[in-house]
């Protein structure tokens, strides 16, 4: 694609080839030239308009790709949450396998976590800080959490299903979710404009 200074320079280029062509051809040169300036000036116009939605389709692309990321950031989080839910919940008659399957998908979602901790940091500070903060309370309390529940008799009984606050309590860490989503929501709000004026200065 032609950039935008290649454009001008062609108009440029065309307007005085019109302008020799007037001088030479006296008045039919001279209505030739102006329906020729004519027909540039509006190819030069379409042309930066097309650049111009291009460039921004790209950055809402952009944006929708970066706002994905941050949406599976936070599902990261509340797939932690859900450990001790289901540690409680495993087989009783099958202990050892139990503890190996539980034991490798939260190796799984650790992982996740350490990543968007790094991708949510690259890609925002104030996002960043906000995500590692959430991530080290939720080890430290969801964490709390499942080691309480490996040391609890798994659930045998259909009634017992239904697990309240009394045994998981992860209420400590709402605070931290919603300053994290505030973060993201702040980030993406302003994301075309800062992404447009980077493309421009870069």
């Amino acid at each position: 694609m032609m950039s935008t200074d290649g454009i001008l320079h062609a108009a440029l280029t065309s307007a005085q080839h019109e302008v020799t062509a007037s001088q030479t051809g006296g008045v039919t040169g001279l209505l030739l030239s102006g329906l020729i300036s004519g027909a540039v000036l509006a190819a030069v116009i379409g042309a930066l308009a097309n650049t111009a939605l291009a460039r921004r389709k790209s950055l809402e692309e952009e944006r929708a790709r970066v706002r994905t990321v941050f949406a599976e950031a936070f599902e990261a989080v509340a797939a932690y949450k859900e450990f001790p839910y289901a540690i409680r919940r495993r087989r009783a008659d099958q202990p050892a396998e139990e503890r190996i399957r539980l034991s490798e998908d939260l190796r799984k979602v650790q992982a996740r976590l350490t990543y968007y901790c790094a991708w949510t940091l690259a890609e925002s500070p104030a996002v960043g800080h906000a995500y590692g903060a959430l991530v080290r309370d939720l080890r430290a309390v969801a964490g709390g959490a499942c080691r309480e529940a490996w040391q609890a008799e798994p659930i045998t009984a259909d009634r017992d299903m239904n697990i309240g606050p009394d045994l998981v309590d992860l209420s400590a860490l709402t605070s931290l979710e919603e300053a994290y989503t505030s973060a993201v929501e702040t980030h993406l709000s302003a994301f075309l404009r800062r992404r447009s004026l980077w493309r421009r200065t870069s």
